[in-house]
């Protein structure tokens, strides 16, 4: 655990996302008391004040991520609003039966919230990593998503989703992070520059390297922190505006969001790329920065992608 601390910043005076997680949830769980927190060891020791404090509303249930999501389905039926919480590859992945039955089929909500999303601590292996977890939570009904590409959009977007009535909302937590934090009110795409010759969409913690790609080229680049439900309405009217060739740049799974783009741009003629995180399985798993660039996510793979599609 010393090691996954250290990745994180834990004990280190740094402000990443997941730290301000446990800042937030921590002062809302003593201004909420409709709100339960169940843990799988994964952040405890952040959350042990919490913990003394409400004893019947913060539980740790040990290494045992299908009996977190069972736990929070299980509080979700007597009226609390439960927050699960561990890395996206035990959360969403390992016990998806759970997600699908405790929270679509007995029709409650709750908040599930991430971390080390899809490569994120490289030294966990493969274990760690959850490329697919957006991909997989598609096919069930009515789930709301979030991915915060700063600290301050974490805790925006945190805040929203605990006081979601019932609805079902992950937020995906990232150790990456762009270098200021964008507005999310309204939870739709917001025009970051404005172009003539194709739209770029960043989604999260890639803005600021889709920036970098596209520095000095005609295109329009939206930005989204909230990718469920998709926006079909602004992707509409900026390929109207800036043609209609789109370029999906996300920070999980290649083409997670292409289905949604081509639905939203039906009645438009219009070609997509969806760029993200490949499906072969990197077995040097390196620094975060290594697999960024073998996914070709870094600016110079972004612009060469991004220029040979759009031919700017």
């Amino acid at each position: 655990m010393q090691d996954e601390k250290q990745e994180y910043g834990e004990g280190t005076g740094m402000d990443t996302m997941r730290e301000r997680f446990v800042t937030v949830t921590s002062r809302l769980l003593d201004e909420d008391p409709r709100l339960a927190l169940v843990l799988a060891e994964i952040s405890m020791d952040g959350f042990r004040p919490a913990r003394q404090r409400h004893p019947d509303r913060v539980l740790n249930v040990g290494i045992r991520e299908q009996l977190l999501v069972g736990v929070g389905g299980g509080l979700a039926l007597t009226g609390l609003r439960p927050v699960m919480h561990t890395f996206a590859s035990f959360l969403v992945e390992r016990p998806f039966e759970q997600v699908k039955l405790d929270f679509g089929h007995q029709g409650t909500g709750g908040v599930l919230v991430s971390a080390s999303a899809s490569y994120d601590w490289p030294a966990g292996g493969y274990t760690h990593m959850a490329p697919g977890d957006v991909a997989l939570l598609d096919t069930l009904d009515g789930w709301t998503v979030h991915v915060p590409g700063h600290p301050d959009e974490a805790e925006a977007l945190l805040r929203h989703a605990y006081a979601a009535g019932d609805d079902k909302v992950y937020v995906r937590l990232s150790q990456l992070s762009n270098a200021a934090a964008r507005p999310v009110g309204g939870l739709g795409l917001r025009t970051v520059r404005e172009g003539t010759r194709g739209v770029v969409v960043a989604m999260g913690p890639t803005l600021d390297d889709v920036l970098a790609a596209t520095t000095g080229l005609d295109v329009t680049v939206l930005y989204a922190a909230t990718v469920r439900p998709f926006d079909d309405a602004s992707l509409r009217a900026a390929a109207r505006r800036a043609g209609a060739d789109v370029v999906l740049v996300e920070p999980y799974l290649a083409g997670t969001s292409t289905a949604a783009a081509n639905d939203a741009l039906a009645e438009v003629p219009h070609r997509v790329l969806g760029l993200g995180v490949g499906r072969a399985e990197l077995r040097r798993y390196g620094t975060v920065e290594e697999h960024t660039a073998a996914h070709g996510l870094d600016p110079a793979g972004l612009r060469q992608r991004i220029t040979a599609f759009l031919d700017v």
